[in-house]
């Protein structure tokens, strides 16, 4: 029987490093539009703000974990709008879901470090009608394979308020895994706010991309327009 054995690794000479990886800064995102089978992301631009405003009526709960809103008049959001859409980190897109025809909210990609090839998708507002739909789940899909895919980055961040149950909910669906949190890290809106982390690294991603095309695809919906399979793993 041999005895050969590996000699432990002196951390003081032979210190413990993380994997090689393909060092190539990764591209940045371009402002250009994504068009899906029930959605269409367009840059934000303000002419999307009359449309907008029409989506926040009614709905002042739905910015209650935002860094922003509910605004107090169409000029407001106007003005914000304006401000928002020239921005390169975070680079917004209105969503524009084929059913209804009219912008219903926003996203973007942010938190972007090419060097490190990881992103962040984050900042998504969606109105009330079209929360928890078809066209929310491919907007956020189609912004997380333009990452993934397309610009070949390999981290892909969620964060949120750690309050924010139906964030916390949609990370899971789409297949993040919860990292941990920060504990009252920020201040928004004058209240303390502890932060909750998801990821999905590159290894991982062609399983999640899978799991959520099968989900959106047409076999998986009744025509009732209800799916067939719930997309939890």
């Amino acid at each position: 029987m041999s005895t050969n054995t590996k000699a432990p690794c002196d951390p003081a000479t032979d210190p413990p490093v993380g994997p090689l990886v393909d060092a190539t800064p990764r591209p940045l995102p371009a402002r250009i539009p994504h068009r899906g089978a029930s959605v269409t992301l367009e840059p934000l631009h303000p002419r999307h703000a009359p449309e907008l405003w029409r989506a926040a009526q009614g709905a002042d709960a739905s910015w209650a974990y935002m860094g922003y809103g509910p605004f107090a008049s169409e000029a407001a959001l106007t003005g914000f709008v304006a401000e928002f859409a020239t921005q390169h980190d975070p680079m917004a897109w209105a969503v524009r879901p084929h059913v209804s025809g009219a912008v219903e909210g926003w996203l973007t990609l942010m938190e972007i470090q090419p060097r490190n090839a990881a992103i962040e998708i984050g900042h998504i507002w969606f109105s009330p009608r079209m929360q928890r739909s078809r066209a929310a789940t491919e907007a956020m899909f189609l912004l997380m394979r333009h990452a993934m895919d397309d610009l070949g980055y390999r981290r892909l961040v969620w964060k949120c308020n750690a309050l924010n149950a139906p964030s916390r909910r949609a990370a899971m669906r789409l297949g993040f895994a919860h990292e941990g949190e920060l504990r009252d890290n920020l201040v928004i809106k004058g209240r303390s706010r502890s932060t909750a982390f998801f990821s999905i690294l590159a290894e991982e991603w062609p399983a999640r991309r899978d799991a959520i095309l099968a989900w959106l695809a047409d076999s998986n919906w009744d025509p009732a327009g209800r799916p067939k399979a719930s997309l939890m793993r």
